[in-house]
């Protein structure tokens, strides 16, 4: 070889190395749109737990990934425009909570995969087993524990005469669940009662109405307008001292009794795999919705003394966090 093609080749060496490494980093840049029931800052542990498992998937905002939020505000009118937003921002996938945003979801695109935790994923898929269309994803088992969430108040209230279920029956996912609330209450032998709720302002009008009724305790449905104004439950509960179950721990951090829920930072992690298997050639309609496998029962001693209740050392030793 001659001093001259000697060069040449090295000089191609080092001009290709650094392109090759550029070409590696330069991949695609996956676009997720989130359609979310409540402001991000108010989710942010459910998000942060999205993020990691994407993160331990290879997936890293700034780098191969783009995160779009778009939040309800507890609206659920508004879910309609802002899927359609995602969709015209062309995103890869959407990812959803909660049955209205995934109907929405599926209304605004055919195309899209859309990952879903939902109360009652059959109003959106064909079946869990085969899902069909573009959507997948987890069910959150609210409505199947509708009944332990009664027992549970029953145990806190030995009293217990008359639960009121507290929800927005505008919701798809609300119906069914106030079918088992009254066949749980039934079975305990107590009387049970509606508490229909579609706007910020009917949730005063709601608890009067409970008080007048002479409500003993309150179970609180998972609804986005539920979720949007949790501190308003929650201080209206106590204002109004009732003892009351909640369908996820947020409510009891924020001061509320008890929650018996799936544990949701754990379903957002599950996302991930979804997103994974999708991003490399999964079909979401062959994807089974899949059940959760975390459940928590989280108790607030703080505020089950204000209201003067003992918490039964069978209960206490059940749960998997204690708020002090």
């Amino acid at each position: 070889m001659d001093r001259r093609t000697f060069i040449g080749r090295v000089a191609a060496g080092l001009l290709g190395a650094p392109l090759a490494a550029r070409a590696q980093q330069v991949g695609k840049v996956y676009r997720i749109g989130i359609l979310e029931t409540i402001p991000a800052a108010q989710n942010a542990a459910n998000l942060d737990a999205l993020r990691k498992g994407l993160r331990d998937l290879g997936y890293v905002e700034g780098r191969n990934l783009v995160i779009e939020c778009r939040s309800a505000d507890g609206r659920a009118e508004r879910f309609p425009d802002l899927a359609s937003e995602l969709v015209r921002l062309k995103v890869d996938l959407i990812v959803t909570r909660g049955t209205p945003a995934a109907k929405a979801a599926k209304n605004a695109t055919g195309t899209v995969p859309v990952v879903m935790a939902a109360m009652s994923p059959l109003a959106v898929v064909a079946s869990l087993a085969h899902p069909g269309g573009n959507i997948t994803g987890v069910t959150t088992f609210s409505t199947e524990l509708t009944g332990k969430r009664i027992e549970l108040l029953k145990e806190l209230v030995p009293s217990l005469s008359r639960v009121a279920l507290l929800h927005n029956m505008g919701n798809p996912a609300a119906p069914p669940e106030w079918e088992e609330t009254k066949t749980a209450a039934r079975s305990l032998g107590l009387q049970a009662d509606l508490l229909d709720v579609r706007s910020q302002d009917a949730l005063g009008r709601a608890f009067e109405l409970a008080i007048r009724q002479h409500v003993d305790a309150l179970l609180i449905g998972f609804d986005g307008l539920n979720q949007m104004y949790q501190q308003t439950i929650v201080d209206l509960v106590a204002r109004n001292r009732l003892p009351a179950v909640y369908p996820a721990r947020e409510f009891v951090e924020a001061g509320g009794l008890i929650a018996y829920a799936v544990n949701y930072p754990d379903l957002y992690f599950r996302f991930a795999s979804f997103v994974d298997r999708i991003f490399k050639g999964a079909k979401p309609a062959e994807l089974p919705v899949e059940q959760p496998t975390k459940f928590e029962l989280v108790i607030n001693l703080k505020t089950a003394r204000a209201l003067g209740l003992t918490i039964p050392p069978s209960v206490l030793l059940r749960a998997d966090e204690v708020i002090q």
